[in-house]
């Protein structure tokens, strides 16, 4: 015979209903961060046109309205403060897992971890790795994201209209025919994720076991700013876009 759990009054069971599907937040940014990386050398800490590379994205996100918190899931706690950076009003430090501490572990396994233990309605993906990405374009991505909610969409990640001649590695074309050389404007358009944004929510995670979900939003970022710092010649690409957009200002004012 079934164990039968004791009676629980009505307006109870409603509460507990409601606190089930409570959010903490509306919005948390995550910012995943370990201290050694494997093509550029401690590069989330290495100064980038003038400051630590993860300052760069961090201060962006933090002028973000949109954005209450962000969290930093990190195996370097000790590196953040010794830069200044510690816990405050609307940035959380976790430290990471010693099982999900490495360079071959999953960054669905981080984000899971967060998405269990921070909860909010929307969860904005960025990296230290995309420093030039603009408050303007954070925002605008957001309300792409709200906007597609309304047209069954459940995620949203950022791309790279590409529109050129792409061939095979056997020299076959893939997307055009050599023998017309149709201008490239005429083309097929593709996009390429290009790691700068991504948001989601823990139902679209959970469905997909991604942060890019089963009916996502192609977000395109401008050129400028899209840059994806992966190896040395990507550090000094985005160096030198980063350090002339400083000129300009200073020059501007």
């Amino acid at each position: 015979m079934p164990v039968r759990g004791a009676s629980v009054p009505l307006n109870k069971n409603l509460d507990r209903l409601r606190n089930m599907d409570k959010k903490d937040f509306k919005l948390v940014a995550l910012l995943p961060m370990k201290a050694h990386s494997e093509r550029v050398s401690g590069k989330n800490f290495r100064v980038f046109a003038g400051k630590p590379l993860f300052r760069w994205i961090l201060d962006t996100l933090l002028e973000v309205p949109e954005i209450e918190k962000v969290v930093i899931n990190t195996d370097a706690r000790a590196l953040l403060r010794s830069h200044g950076l510690d816990d405050s009003h609307r940035v959380i430090i976790r430290d990471r897992r010693e099982e999900i501490c490495g360079d071959q572990v999953s960054m669905n396994s981080i984000i899971e971890d967060d998405l269990n233990s921070v909860s909010a309605e929307t969860y904005l993906m960025t990296h230290t790795t995309n420093p030039l990405l603009s408050q303007e374009t954070i925002s605008n991505a957001i309300a792409a994201y709200t906007a597609g909610l309304a047209e069954k969409k459940d995620s949203l990640f950022s791309v790279n209209k590409i529109q050129t001649r792409f061939y095979r590695g056997d020299a076959t074309p893939v997307n055009h025919d050599p023998s017309k050389l149709l201008p490239t404007q005429e083309l097929e358009t593709w996009y390429e994720e290009n790691s700068n944004l991504y948001l989601f929510s823990q139902n679209s995670f959970a469905e997909s076991k991604a942060r890019i979900g089963q009916r996502p939003v192609l977000f395109e970022t401008p050129p400028l700013e899209s840059a994806d710092i992966d190896d040395p010649t990507g550090w000094t690409q985005a160096e030198i876009f980063a350090l002339s957009r400083q000129m300009v200002a200073a020059y501007d004012s």
